[in-house]
């Protein structure tokens, strides 16, 4: 079916309607005052209505007009979204980039200046990858990702601070250790630990921190593992982060002696270098912004 109008044609009904006057929206459209009422004429003619009204030196839309330009404006705006896009397709833009996110991160460091990066940019989508320690590594050398959020910096792969996580020892409020004002390691070691699965490889796996406990129930992520603590299984490390936004008051922080908690630093890392799009480029400089 071919159109009738053009979108040049309700362009100018817009730039009239927003300017409030035909003079005024010439103006702003580097047009002459007749090619507009030409303009405006036309399309009145091609839909046999009436949509505009001029009332001394004002232009009013009609009732017709106004309930067409409401639809036409999605129209007008789709039309803009699809020049922008254009634009950054031609510049090369990723239509997808890849983020590993250690899951010591608070995902709010990754959401926040994501939506904004996402109101700039209507071409990218973006895959988010929860990694853990050798998982980690391994996305960053192997250049799976093309922005990563590590822990310590990894050989040879420049990296930016990105902040730190807070690491708590918690249980469960109606666990025998949450009513003791301060536990020591051996006591700790009889008492059943939650840990967290490391998501690499078989040959590459890494352990980390204190794991002396006699009995161990292993998990994938901290989800399962807080869910695990409040169920009264034993005792875990959580971020600081999780436990303060779940804040269910079911868990109680224990008092360890020489080992209260830790912090394990963040960084920001591009495990393609040089061949990093401009994507990915401006969606790192939008997390980095946050920090700075």
């Amino acid at each position: 079916m071919k159109l009738k109008t053009t979108l040049d044609q309700w362009q100018t009904l817009y730039e009239i309607n927003r300017a409030g006057s035909i003079q005024a929206a010439a103006a702003v459209l580097n047009k002459s005052h007749t090619t507009l009422i030409y303009a405006v004429k036309k399309l009145e003619a091609q839909l046999d209505v009436s949509l505009l009204t001029v009332q001394g030196r004002k232009a009013v839309l009609t009732e017709a007009g106004h309930a067409l330009l409401r639809r036409a404006g999605s129209m007008l705006e789709q039309a803009r979204e699809l020049e922008v896009m254009s634009g950054q397709l031609a510049q090369g833009f990723e239509s997808e980039i890849t983020v590993a996110m250690d899951h010591l991160c608070d995902p709010q460091s990754l959401y926040q200046p994501m939506a904004k990066y996402l109101a700039q940019n209507n071409t990218t989508s973006i895959q988010v990858i929860e990694t853990s320690l050798s998982k980690t590594t391994e996305m960053v050398t192997s250049e799976q990702a093309d922005i990563a959020i590590i822990t310590l910096p990894i050989t040879n792969y420049p990296a930016e601070a990105f902040g730190v996580t807070a690491m708590l020892p918690v249980v469960a409020n109606d666990h025998p250790l949450a009513m003791v004002p301060s536990v020591s390691l051996s006591q700790l070691a009889s008492v059943t630990q939650v840990v967290i699965r490391d998501l690499g490889h078989e040959a590459i796996k890494q352990d980390v921190g204190w794991l002396k406990s006699s009995q161990r129930i292993t998990v994938d992520n901290f989800d399962h593992a807080f869910q695990a603590v409040e169920a009264g299984v034993g005792f875990c490390r959580l971020p600081a982060h999780l436990v303060k936004r779940r804040a269910s008051g079911k868990l109680a922080t224990l008092n360890i002696e020489q080992s209260q908690y830790y912090q394990v630093p963040l960084h920001l890392t591009l495990p393609k270098g040089v061949k990093t799009g401009p994507a990915a480029q401006a969606f790192y400089e939008q997390l980095l912004q946050q920090v700075r």
